[in-house]
Formats: structure tokens, C-alpha cells, sequence
């Protein structure tokens, strides 16, 4: 049977088939898609607006009790355009459409989703400041079952959990399991590439994709500096994070790192609901780095220091001179493995404009992520020119539905 001209339509598809088979964080997060952009296209900078639900303070008794009502939302940026460039001649468009996929659209969407990957996963698991673990040590069983216990404790849905183990750890957690009672199904996946199985309450996978974590260069006797540090949550004020003015450190020669997760004496986690305290200290994460010159650092951690109110998440607020302690020791690499609920993370993409004037173009979305495929001719080179895009945004919606596991390499 003749081959056909393969489409444009035809080939964005086939590219975005491709593109979700190779990831197994993509497509595990809350992945959205914005129709706004579906008639004229977005454009770099664009903001997409994702909305949170609210929270509440139960009053008792019978009287009324008024209450500030506070709208969460993330605006999250459309700022990122990432693709791959090929050419792609007539004849190549008469192959059957395996044939092209197999030449021309695996390896390219092979590195596009590893490259979209490695990026979200760099920017989200810093944005975790929940951990587990001795760091000393490697996965073991109770440490995996203990990340499942952070995500139930800030009540993660027992569904649509996931856990990424980077390569070391998939070896020692398979070492770990090798004895327990596994579902056939579960033994017929351990030979499926990146498939450990699902155990726990998780879909396990191994991803290479995970990177390594190095804490930053410090030393001293930190402390806080500064008495009843943090935001009171009155008229259920939220804020997203908290400066910490802090002292102690070794002058000079501190230089704390986005990812690095701090705690601080006297500050304890609590329930999210009933706001008892857990007796556990609350953990918090460095969002930016930060450098010192005379051994004070002023620190920004998520999640914000929220001590009454709808969206209380810690004991109380910082007092002065608290001991802070960070997780780990000083410019340390970490290896990282990632627990998580689908909705922690969003990956929202848009729709790009289709130009007008080339030879083909189609714009195909599959699985809540838009891709455009355009091809044209080029005069000066003589070669048929063709691209893959994909514009999108990517943010932390929940970070306290995740979970590092944190060992030292």
C-alpha cells in the first residue's frame, strides 16, 4: 500500500505521543491547559491565574462571627518556550508515519522531554521543604513509608501519589522490597523501563531526571535575631513567605542555598485543620540564596511563618534567639528522591500563534500540553525548516503535598 503525505496535524501529534511516553514526572503533576489562548495564541510573559481554595476559622456557638474572606491564587508565568529545530524534506513526509516517527520524532522528543523535565524538576523540589530520612543513610522501607506519612499528615488524597527514586536509591529500595509480598502485576512491571511498581500507597518509578542537592558553605552558632518573627494570620491574612533576620553565623563565610531546608527551635508544625501542634518542628525551605558579609543573614523561607488564622501552619510565631539547624551538612551534595501528590505541582502550558505564509503548520494538544509544529522553506539555505514548541509555566501549587527523601551520595 502507497505511503500517504503525512499532515501537520498528523505529525504534532505523533510528537506529543511521543513527548508524554518519555516523562514520568509530567505527567504525574496537575497538568492544565488554558483555553484563553485557543483562537489568538499567547505570548511570552503571559500570566495564567491559578486560584487555591480558601480557608476558614470554625467559630463556637450560636452567634455569628464575621470573617475576612482571603482568595488564594498563584499567578504563574507563561515564560519559557522550549523546541526542538530539524529539517524535514517531501520525501520524508511520504514515509510510513512509524518510519518518521522512529527516525525523526523519537529523538527529538525524546531530549525535549527530558530537557522540560529536568528544568521542572530542578525548580520544583526546592520549593519542598518537607523531608525525610537520615542523610546519612540510604532509602530503606520506613523511610518511604515515612514520606507517605508527611503527605497523609497534610492531608494528601490517597490517590494520585507517585514517588521518583533516582538510580542509587531504585537499587537500594529494590534490595529492600526484594523480600516483601509483591503483586504479580507488580513483578511484570519491574520490567518495564522506569517501572519499579506500586507499593506504599505510591506509583514508583526510577527517574534520572532528579537532580543532586549541595547545601550551602556555612558554620557559626546561627540564631534569630529579633523577637516574634512572622505573620500573626489575622483577618486570615495569608502570605506565601517569611524574612528571617538572623545572626551567628561564621562571618564571611556563609552562603545558604534555594532548596537548603531550615528549622527553628521552639517552632512546631501543626495539625491543618485543628491546628494542634504536632510536637515535630515545623520545616522550612530557603527560597533564593543568600550571602553574608559580617555573619548576619536576612533569609526568605516558604512556606511563610503563619502562627493564627485560617491559614495558620506553625505553633507560633519565631522568638528571638532561637537555634536554627540546617538539614544536612555544609556544602554537602544530597541525593534527592520526590514523593508527591498530582496536584503539588501544575505544568500549564498555552497555545502559540500559527504564522501565516509557511508551508504547514498545526498547533495539537494532548494530555493538557499544546504544542505547535511549523515547517518553511528557506530561500538562503535551500532546506525545509521545521519546529516543534511548546510555551509553558510551571509552579509549586502545594508544596506540603510532597516529600524529599534526602540521602548523602
Amino acid at each position: 500500500m502507497a505511503n500517504s503525505i503525512l499532515t501537520p496535524s498528523i505529525i504534532t501529534k505523533e510528537a506529543l505521543r511521543i513527548l508524554h511516553a518519555q516523562s514520568n514526572f509530567l505527567t504525574k503533576i496537575n497538568r492544565q491547559y488554558d483555553s484563553r489562548f485557543a483562537v489568538n495564541g499567547a505570548k511570552i510573559g503571559t500570566n495564567l491565574d491559578v486560584r487555591l481554595p480558601n480557608k476558614f476559622t470554625v467559630r463556637t456557638g450560636s452567634t455569628y462571627s464575621a470573617q475576612d474572606m482571603v482568595e488564594r491564587k498563584v499567578s504563574l508565568p507563561v515564560a519559557t518556550i522550549k523546541g526542538v529545530d530539524c529539517t524535514i524534506t517531501d520525501t520524508e513526509l511520504t514515509m510510513s508515519l512509524n518510519d518518521f516517527s522512529e527516525q525523526f520524532l523519537k529523538p527529538a522528543m525524546n531530549q525535549l522531554a527530558s530537557d522540560i523535565e529536568y528544568n521542572a524538576m530542578l525548580s520544583m523540589y526546592k520549593s519542598v521543604p518537607n523531608a525525610v530520612g537520615t542523610v546519612s543513610t540510604q532509602i530503606d522501607y520506613k523511610k518511604f513509608q515515612q514520606a507517605g506519612q508527611r503527605l497523609t499528615e497534610n492531608l494528601a488524597p490517597s490517590s494520585d501519589r507517585t514517588f521518583l527514586l533516582n538510580p542509587s536509591s531504585r537499587v537500594e529500595f529494590s534490595d529492600a522490597v526484594k523480600g516483601l509480598f509483591q503483586s504479580s502485576s507488580n513483578i511484570e512491571d519491574q520490567y518495564r523501563e522506569g517501572v519499579v511498581g506500586r507499593t506504599g500507597g505510591f506509583d514508583v518509578f526510577e527517574n534520572t531526571m532528579i537532580p543532586v542537592h549541595t547545601t550551602g558553605t556555612y558554620g557559626g552558632t546561627p540564631l534569630t535575631n529579633g523577637a516574634t518573627q512572622g505573620s500573626t494570620g489575622a483577618s486570615n491574612a495569608y502570605v506565601a513567605t517569611s524574612s528571617i533576620i538572623t545572626d551567628g553565623w561564621t562571618s564571611g563565610g556563609t552562603s545558604l542555598k534555594a532548596g537548603d531546608i531550615v528549622t527553628f527551635a521552639g517552632c512546631y508544625d501543626v495539625h491543618p485543620e485543628t491546628k494542634v501542634s504536632t510536637g515535630v518542628l515545623k520545616k522550612f525551605v530557603i527560597v533564593s540564596d543568600v550571602s553574608d558579609t559580617t555573619g548576619a543573614i536576612t533569609m526568605t523561607v516558604s512556606p511563610a511563618v503563619i502562627a493564627g488564622g485560617a491559614y495558620q501552619n506553625c505553633s507560633n510565631r519565631i522568638a528571638d534567639n532561637s537555634a536554627i539547624t540546617v538539614l544536612g551538612t555544609s556544602a554537602t551534595a544530597y541525593g534527592q528522591n520526590l514523593a508527591f501528590h498530582k496536584d503539588a505541582f501544575t505544568f500549564v502550558s498555552a497555545d502559540l500563534d500559527i504564522p501565516k505564509g509557511v508551508d504547514m503548520a498545526a498547533r495539537e494538544r494532548f494530555g493538557n500540553i499544546s504544542m505547535r509544529f511549523v515547517r518553511w522553506f528557506d530561500g538562503d539555505s535551500g532546506q525545509w525548516k521545521s519546529r516543534f514548541d511548546i510555551l509553558h509555566g510551571m509552579a509549586a501549587l502545594y508544596p506540603e503535598l510532597a516529600c524529599r527523601l534526602v540521602h548523602q551520595l
